[in-house]
């Protein structure tokens, strides 16, 4: 078949790779679905580069972001510079396709980017970690206004999330589960729609559709909501941990879905 050159997806229902194809290209894959990128052999012709993507993929996994976001400026850039330094290097193989090394390398770029931006947003979020914070007055779906001060002497677990957010929708059954985990802590699980108002009935659908538990607000003017500025939220989902004086405990909490949660939460509850 001609096909424009580049990279494409491929797909099986469940999990996806990233493949290179371009004219002239002969190529075989050998793949066992049940490990998928464990499992990816390629041979032929463009098999060089599709091993290369494939072994990629692998040594990402493997790689400690976990250490990196939470090291201090100095260390963090002298981390991404090795990282990028490292990923340049792999490409320095004669037997590789030009257009695809050039792909790479403004891959590499956009991935170093992505973390630095990433990085610098969640070490502005850990400057409001112990301090008071901002505060919201917005519709119940249950009626009426509630604000941050009617759950004074409670831990509050705030979700910012929207009705069109995927990773947000997919955060629900997690959060449902640590509601009924801590149903007898001092602890409350509030989530906060930013969903602009001409949605605000879709909202309300989706809420008793999938019946969301806890307490549901939708915020006044969505991403301009003086609340979301405060926070500097700018990416949805978002949790932030409140403790019972009003006091920011983690401006950038961990999700309900990380394995990290239950301890992150446990810590203060039990």
């Amino acid at each position: 078949m001609s096909i424009a050159e580049g990279i494409y997806m491929l797909y099986d229902g469940k999990e996806y790779a990233k493949i290179f194809i371009k004219n002239g290209f002969d190529l075989k894959l050998k793949i066992d679905a049940q490990k998928f990128d464990e499992s990816m052999v390629f041979s032929g012709k463009g098999a060089v580069e599709n091993n290369y993507m494939v072994q990629s993929l692998l040594l990402d996994a493997k790689y400690d972001y976990t250490s990196l976001l939470a090291s201090d400026q100095e260390t963090f850039k002298r981390l991404v510079d090795d990282k990028k330094k490292s990923g340049f290097a792999r490409l320095e193989n004669k037997n590789l396709d030009l257009n695809f090394q050039a792909l790479q390398k403004k891959d590499i770029e956009s991935s170093i980017l992505g973390l630095t931006s990433y990085y610098n947003q969640v070490f502005e979020n850990n400057k409001l970690n112990g301090s008071v914070s901002p505060s919201f007055d917005y519709d119940n779906y249950k009626g009426g206004k509630t604000k941050l001060e009617d759950f004074k002497g409670k831990y509050v677990y705030l979700d910012i999330w929207a009705t069109w957010c995927g990773p947000c929708i997919a955060e629900v059954p997690f959060i449902k589960e640590a509601e009924e985990l801590y149903r007898n802590k001092n602890i409350v699980f509030i989530s906060i729609s930013i969903d602009k108002l001409k949605d605000l009935d879709k909202w309300k659908t989706m809420v008793n559709k999938k019946e969301l538990g806890g307490v549901q607000l939708f915020a006044d003017n969505d991403w301009n909501s003086d609340f979301i500025k405060a926070y500097g939220i700018k990416s949805i989902p978002r949790f932030i941990l409140i403790d019972p004086n009003g006091k920011v405990v983690k401006a950038d909490a961990a999700r309900p879905s990380s394995p990290k949660f239950n301890e992150e939460i446990g810590t203060f509850l039990n």
